[in-house]
């Protein structure tokens, strides 16, 4: 026991920092629940550290500490902290401030369940504590937008985890085990293990905002405050990817498992870059532009059990997304939600607007910058174990994606209407929280492009 709990310290960690937050905002001191979370949050990414190279699992296999679960907390657990700077920036002095801190805690703990899940109850636990936390959070606000969208994300969880939790009742009968490692024990039930398949996708798809099950993802992202928005689409989504790959390691490849997946990986790129195409609310687009990047996670997904470099490819791409997504957001909070907003930012804000634009061509991975060497992993994973057709699909799909963010990019570096000069006014007021957020973005977006042999060598 002792052995097991020692592996878990950065996940004990973060449930003793959600515990001292809680009792923090109890007596109304959000600063002190502001300076836990954060230093709780940076102390588990710490401990991490001396786990990298770990590949094993605790109380019996029911929960892995591996490549993926160790990276998960590596990406994570920053990206945690700065979406908390983020809504401080965004929310502080408002009321239950510090109650935003514990829940996005709480859903970063379920996100690290998900990644590091061994056993099929946990998955289901997974999504619940980052499912209920994450309602809660798009509902902040109180207003009728958010009320409405945190409306739709709880009834489209509740369905989706519904089915989810029936369809794995299919695997615990057909391999007379919950653990994940048994999966192997459905190679002669392959409907079993289709309909568990099936009802995994549904319930991580919808976590991932994978097309068809990404319906909740616009709304809530408009709904909810812009921090709120950017931690949503990096923690919980690259959670679920990551429950997505210790699940399919174990499946038995005669399920046709890959080609399942990859065909959802094709609708998801494809409908989240043209519906972005269409959206003048940047919030929006961001959000359409989150359901396409999580289609390109699963060209590394395909590839698992087929390629060593899938869970490579899978683990760059989440640590460049996480960067260059929160940064966008966090210059969108320092610029305002419409692409009017945008006009002129370029020219006033030189270093802000050479940020965002470095944010959006690594988005559509442009070389030499880390949504490029993502994509490059991903693109050479899913090649090599024989989705080339994918692959094309996916680079036409980052072709369009061009389209999609110089309509952030084309107004940045116009002079602006003097129709459009009251909205930059009514733009946001300057925070040293956003600053910071976007800097540290925008180093991360450049170093892991630019320093990605080292890193390569320290995943593999």
């Amino acid at each position: 026991m002792a052995d097991d709990l020692a592996l878990l310290i950065p996940e004990i960690i973060v449930l003793l920092t959600i515990v001292f937050a809680l009792v923090a905002e109890m007596l109304r001191l959000p600063r002190i629940a502001l300076a836990v979370s954060v230093t709780g949050l940076l102390l588990a990414t710490g401990m991490t550290l001396p786990l990298l190279g770990a590949d094993t699992s605790v109380f019996g296999g029911t929960y892995r500490i591996d490549t993926l679960s160790v990276w998960a907390k590596l990406i994570l657990l920053p990206a945690t902290a700065l979406s908390i700077l983020l809504a401080r920036a965004e929310l502080g002095g408002s009321d239950r401030e510090g109650t935003v801190y514990v829940l996005i805690c709480l859903v970063t703990l379920g996100s690290l369940v998900l990644a590091s899940a061994g056993d099929t109850m946990l998955l289901v636990l997974g999504v619940l504590l980052s499912g209920l936390g994450s309602f809660a959070l798009v509902a902040y606000p109180r207003d009728d937008a958010a009320t409405e969208a945190a409306m739709k994300f709880f009834v489209f969880g509740s369905v989706t985890g519904a089915i989810m939790i029936f369809g794995l009742s299919y695997w615990f009968g057909g391999s007379g085990s919950t653990l994940l490692s048994e999966l192997s024990l459905l190679d002669t039930k392959p409907v079993i293990a289709a309909v568990g398949l099936i009802a995994v996708i549904v319930g991580l798809g919808y976590k991932a905002a994978l097309v068809p099950f990404h319906f909740w993802a616009p709304d809530a992202y408009e709904g909810a405050p812009v921090s709120i928005a950017a931690y949503m689409s990096v923690v919980p989504k690259i959670g679920a990817i990551f429950a997505f790959a210790q699940v399919v390691r174990d499946l038995p490849m005669d399920t046709h498992w890959p080609l399942v997946i990859a065909v959802v990986s094709v609708l998801t790129m494809t409908y989240g870059y043209l519906a972005a195409l269409a959206q003048n609310n940047v919030v929006r687009l961001l959000a359409y532009s989150s359901i396409a990047q999580a289609g390109y996670f699963l060209l590394g997904i395909v590839a698992v059990g087929a390629n060593p470099l899938a869970f490579v490819s899978i683990i760059v791409f989440a640590a460049a997304y996480a960067a260059m997504n929160l940064g966008a957001f966090a210059v969108l909070m320092r610029v305002g939600r419409t692409l009017d907003a945008f006009s002129g930012i370029g020219r006033r804000k030189v270093v802000m607007g050479i940020a965002m634009v470095v944010f959006l061509l690594s988005l559509a991975g442009i070389p030499p910058l880390a949504g490029f060497v993502g994509k490059f992993l991903l693109f050479g994973a899913a090649m090599d174990a024989g989705f080339t057709w994918l692959t094309v699909i996916a680079i036409l799909n980052s072709v369009l994606s061009l389209a999609v963010y110089l309509r952030i990019v084309v107004p940045m570096y116009q002079q602006p209407d003097d129709a459009t000069a009251p909205a930059q006014t009514a733009a946001p007021k300057p925070e040293p929280l956003i600053t910071l957020v976007w800097i540290v973005a925008f180093v991360f977006t450049l170093g892991i492009g630019l320093a990605a042999q080292p890193i390569l060598g320290q995943i593999s």
